[in-house]
C-alpha cells in the first residue's frame, strides 16, 4: 500500500525567494539546471549558496522514464554555445566544483557525447581549477561517446543506474547491465578518473537487492555513491512505494562503506549532485 503523507523526515521547505538571484544569471545565460526540470527538493539550499546542475543539450528527453519529470517531447537542436555559457557561469558563480548533465539524447548520433567535451574544455580553459563532473545517459553503450567523454579530461564521471534490475520497467529504454558496462569502460579507459553513481530508494526494492545493486557497482569498479529517497514529482508518475526512514540510510552507508566505496552520500534528501563537491574532496 502506498504513503500518501510524507513523514516528519520529509519536510523541507521550498523558498523561490531564495531562488531569485540564481534564476536570473540561469535567464541572462539561457542555462537550464535540472534542479528546476527535475523538481528537486534541495533548489533552495544549493541555490541561495549558487549550486546548480546544469542541464545541456536542451530541456527535452527521447526516453520516457515514468519517475523522472524532465520533458518528453520533440527534442531541441544543439546549441554549439550552450558550452561557453555554462563556462561563464562557472565563473561567475565561482565554482569549485561543477555538475554538468542531460536528458537521453537517442536521436544524436554520439548521444551528445561531443557536447559534453565541448562543455569540459570551455570550463577548464576559463577556471582550471573548477573539478568537473559530467553525469552521463548510457549513450546507447556506444563505446566511442563513452570515450569522448573520458578523453576530456573530467575529475569525476557519473552515471546513476537509479534502481534495481528487476524494476527497470520504470526506466524506459535503459538497460542494468549497460549502464554497469559504461560505468566499467569509464574505468578502463579513463583508470585515474574515479566513477560515481546514485540510486534512488522507495520505489518496491527489497534490500538484498539493493546490496545486489552495490556490489555490482564495485564489480564495475564505482568507487563514489549516492543513496537517496524517491520523491514522485506528481501524480502522474511513479508512485512512492515506500519512505526509508533515516537510520536505513546511515546503515547502507557504512554497509557501502565497508564494501570498498571511497565516499557514500546516503540519506533522505540525497541526490547525485546534492554536496558533489565533498566526492573526493
Amino acid at each position: 500500500m502506498n504513503i500518501q503523507r510524507k513523514p516528519e523526515w520529509l519536510q523541507k521547505r521550498v523558498n523561490p525567494g531564495e531562488q531569485a538571484e540564481m534564476r536570473a544569471l540561469l535567464g541572462e545565460l539561457r542555462l537550464n539546471t535540472v534542479c528546476q526540470q527535475a523538481l528537486c527538493p534541495n533548489i533552495s539550499e544549493c541555490f541561495k549558496c549558487g549550486q546548480a546542475t546544469f542541464l545541456i543539450l536542451g530541456k527535452n528527453c527521447t526516453r520516457l522514464c515514468s519517475f523522472c519529470d524532465v520533458e518528453k517531447s520533440a527534442p531541441q537542436p544543439v546549441d554549439r554555445h550552450e558550452p561557453a555559457r555554462v563556462a561563464e557561469a562557472v565563473v561567475r558563480l565561482k565554482l569549485a566544483h561543477v555538475v554538468i548533465t542531460s536528458p537521453t539524447r537517442d536521436d544524436l548520433p554520439d548521444g551528445g557525447a561531443g557536447l559534453y567535451a565541448a562543455t569540459v574544455a570551455a570550463i577548464r580553459s576559463v577556471s582550471p581549477s573548477t573539478r568537473i563532473e559530467p553525469l552521463i545517459p548510457d549513450f546507447l553503450g556506444n563505446r566511442q561517446s563513452v570515450a569522448t567523454v573520458v578523453s576530456s579530461g573530467p575529475d569525476i564521471i557519473a552515471h546513476n543506474v537509479e534502481t534495481v534490475p528487476r524494476l527497470y520497467h520504470i526506466r524506459s529504454g535503459a538497460d542494468y547491465g549497460r549502464s554497469l558496462e559504461v560505468l566499467r569502460v569509464c574505468g578502463e579507459l579513463g583508470a585515474h578518473i574515479p566513477t560515481k553513481s546514485g540510486i534512488m530508494l522507495g520505489m518496491g526494492e527489497k534490500e538484498e537487492e539493493v546490496m545486489e545493486v552495490l556490489s555490482d557497482l564495485r564489480g564495475a569498479g564505482c568507487v563514489y555513491l549516492s543513496i537517496g529517497q524517491y520523491l514522485a514529482p506528481s501524480r502522474r508518475h511513479f508512485p512512492v512505494q515506500e519512505y526509508i526512514r533515516p537510520e536505513v540510510f546511515e546503515r547502507l552507508r557504512e554497509t557501502a562503506l565497508g564494501m570498498g566505496f571511497s565516499h557514500v552520500e546516503s540519506g533522505p534528501y540525497v541526490r547525485s549532485s546534492y554536496h558533489a563537491g565533498q566526492y573526493g574532496g
